[in-house]
């Protein structure tokens, strides 16, 4: 599969993964994992098409129910790895939550860390 492909796959696959779910904002939840792509490619200025679609696929673990090993089989173990380092174990509180990416931010990959960061913009701008 090309890059664009696999792109384009992960976008697919998060929007059928996302369909019906909303932000606290009221958009699309879509959108979310969109623009940190779209912050990754513009602001980090990385074209690598696995850190792309590992964010295109940041929630779908413990927003979606989906599994590493769905994730694995359709994007292989690096983007699954990615996406893994990325999901909060949603069994525990928000505020436990919280604490523990604080805590686990030290030992992030490098990908992973350039994605929370997106993230973090993306999530601080719907404020």
């Amino acid at each position: 599969m090309n890059e664009i492909a696999k792109i384009l796959h992960a976008a697919n696959f998060a929007a059928k993964k996302h369909s019906g779910q909303k932000r606290k904002n009221g958009e699309p939840y879509i959108n979310h994992p969109i623009e940190v792509a779209f912050l990754l490619t513009v602001y980090g200025e990385t074209d690598d098409a696995e850190i792309i679609a590992a964010a295109l696929l940041h929630d779908v673990i413990e927003h979606c129910g989906v599994s590493y090993e769905e994730i694995s089989l359709n994007f292989g173990k690096e983007i699954a790895g990615l996406v893994l380092e990325l999901s909060d174990d949603k069994s525990l509180p928000e505020d436990e939550r919280r604490k523990m990416q604080t805590i686990a931010a030290r030992s992030l990959s490098e990908n992973a860390k350039i994605i929370r960061l997106a993230d973090k913009i993306s999530n601080l701008s719907e404020l």
